[in-house]
């Protein structure tokens, strides 16, 4: 009888094929393919690298290594991605959460006591990994998730029943001045909008051109060349001027040259910060109505 390949077989073929594709991190992608197949961890792999697979295990790994390959994002493959330490939901129609966006919780964090009561939004959600890890780090927090496409929306309302916070929030399907038509105020506003040029995009790897939606990435422009990748931060400014709690704040993912074009856009505010990232690279915008901590819009839960 044939002898069955075994984890350890596996692992090494699909990171010698993933390596031989040009694949970033491929022993890394390898692992994830795998665990995701077998219905593992990472870890378990190591715990068990002599069981053999069954075929159809190994005709699953086969298709998903082969995919990958090809440049399909693993996360797409695995149908996941980790956030600020929670596992989200992930499919084409939403942009895969990056480390950078994390930023902004750990920025949020640094501002509000994890007692405290604030209703806040997120615009573009995309997967809501913004919107729901707020509500889970902050458990008496409500908040409104808006994104103008339907399909993402239905992904970031699952990722918030998998954590638990749905009947904390409300997700509206509209574009970001679809917060202006609401009477409330809110104590917080953060967005990730698309922020890259045409130009980037053009230049973009395959693997991100080629299968995220490019509406997440590039906003909408009728200039002759294509967008600047600012074309949001003036709607985005209006809509904190208008639904901004008196002294809210308002927190923005921005691409790492835009830091005068969303210093003008938000000019008139009491304080317009530029933060960077772990990077040393300018990556978030700050925004306050007042020039104080967040304290009017914030009250403690009982």
């Amino acid at each position: 009888m044939e002898k069955r390949p075994t984890v350890r077989d596996i692992l090494a073929k699909s990171e010698a094929y993933l390596s031989d594709k040009g694949v970033d991190s491929p022993r890394l992608s390898a692992q994830m393919l795998l665990a995701h197949v077998l219905g593992l961890e990472r870890l378990g792999l190591f715990l068990d690298m002599d069981r053999p697979l069954s075929e159809s295990e190994l005709a699953r790994c086969r298709d998903l290594v082969a995919r990958r390959g090809r440049g399909e994002p693993a996360a797409y493959l695995v149908g996941e991605r980790e956030f600020y330490g929670l596992a989200f939901a992930v499919t084409r129609d939403v942009l895969i959460p990056r480390p950078e966006t994390e930023g902004i919780v750990e920025r949020v964090e640094a501002l509000f006591p994890h007692d405290s009561v604030v209703r806040f939004a997120d615009l573009g959600t995309g997967s809501g990994c913004l919107a729901v890890t707020l509500a889970v780090r902050f458990p008496a927090w409500t908040g409104v998730a808006v994104d103008k496409s339907a399909a993402a929306l239905a992904v970031a309302r699952e990722n918030a029943r998998r954590h638990g916070v749905d009947a904390r929030m409300e997700f509206v399907c509209g574009d970001f001045s679809v917060l202006c038509d609401r009477e409330e105020r809110f104590g917080l506003v953060v967005s990730n909008p698309p922020y890259v040029s045409e130009a980037e995009y053009r230049s973009a790897s395959p693997e991100v051109a080629g299968f995220e939606p490019k509406s997440a990435l590039t906003p909408e422009s009728q200039a002759p060349g294509g967008a600047t990748g600012c074309e949001c931060f003036p709607v985005l400014a209006g809509v904190a001027r208008e639904r901004l709690a008196p002294d809210g704040v308002f927190l923005m993912e921005m691409g790492c040259t835009q830091a005068e074009a969303a210093r003008s856009a938000f000019a008139g505010f009491p304080e317009v910060a530029v933060r960077r990232d772990l990077a040393g690279l300018d990556r978030y915008v700050e925004v306050r109505n007042g020039i104080s901590a967040p304290t009017g819009a914030v009250r403690k839960a009982p």
